[in-house]
């Protein structure tokens, strides 16, 4: 299907964008437009005006401060973030799991903004943002206001942005010394979309000290499922005791049924992709 005529504009700072933004009600950003793009062709939406934000450099930067935490501005692409000695220095999860998404052409396009103002259950890096507690910038004609990721997605397509607002870049903080990070996904092939996903992060010292575990695909937004967090609280990093905490998921996780799987399958199998995240998060954390 084409896509429906629409009016464009290229705004050359992330202040004239956000005057466009709030004088026009019809008007959205346009950043890789891997999603948006489509989402019009079928037209299960419209805009009135499409606001081209991704040559912004001001949105297109990755810094590392000297606590060692990364702000990524939200223009920043997926292959971007892949080869960014920055991100591979101390996030090298981010990395690694933006260089799969999809093939390369669209990792050329996609933002890592893009990804996470869509608020696809299925998309990749949401669930990662909230395991590593990163912080969405969002900037407004009147100022900036800082929303936690766990709070920024608020169901099906839907965040926490206003009408006018613009998220510019997402901070994460550092990894400390001991600590790790997992993510784990099950899909039906190499190339389809998720049936669920967890992703973790642990530091330990003797034992777990600090924990995080979010599941995705079981719910409209990604969750943190903290009765599992409790549980790994204050014990000792074993395979064993990592299992028993995953086996707390259960009804309190409705998932949805679809042709790929039934909503008792995803919940079972919510249970294997956070025990493995978890692990994997302890072993990172102990080669550190």
């Amino acid at each position: 299907m084409l896509l429906k005529s629409v009016n464009y504009v290229r705004p050359e700072s992330v202040t004239e964008a956000l005057d466009i933004l709030s004088s026009n009600e019809g008007a959205a950003p346009l950043a890789g437009g891997q999603s948006l793009t489509n989402v019009l062709k079928h037209r299960v939406a419209s805009v009135d005006l499409l606001v081209d934000i991704s040559a912004l450099g001001e949105l297109r930067t990755i810094t590392r401060a000297g606590d060692g935490s990364l702000e990524v501005g939200a223009c920043v692409t997926y292959d971007e973030i892949d080869h960014s000695p920055d991100v591979r220095a101390g996030h090298a999860i981010l990395a690694r799991e933006s260089s799969h998404i999809e093939d390369q052409q669209i990792r050329n396009r996609g933002t890592i903004g893009g990804n996470c103002c869509l608020s696809d259950p299925t998309n990749n890096l949401p669930p990662l943002l909230v395991a590593l507690d990163a912080t969405m910038n969002i900037r407004a004609v009147g100022g900036t206001r800082h929303v936690a990721a766990e709070d920024f997605f608020k169901g099906y397509f839907l965040t926490a942005l206003e009408p006018g607002e613009l998220l510019v870049s997402i901070t994460i903080p550092p990894i400390p010394v001991g600590g790790g990070a997992g993510y784990v996904s099950l899909s039906v092939a190499t190339d389809s979309k998720t049936i669920v996903r967890a992703a973790a992060r642990v530091r330990v010292d003797g034992v777990i000290e600090e924990v995080r575990v979010v599941l995705a695909r079981v719910a409209s937004v990604p969750i943190r499922h903290h009765a599992m967090e409790e549980a790994l609280r204050g014990v000792a990093p074993t395979a064993e005791l990592v299992r028993a905490a995953a086996e707390l998921i259960g009804s309190d996780v409705e998932p949805i049924a679809d042709g790929h799987g039934s909503s008792d399958y995803r919940r079972k199998m919510a249970r294997v992709v956070a025990r493995r995240a978890v692990l994997a998060a302890i072993e990172e954390g102990g080669r550190k």
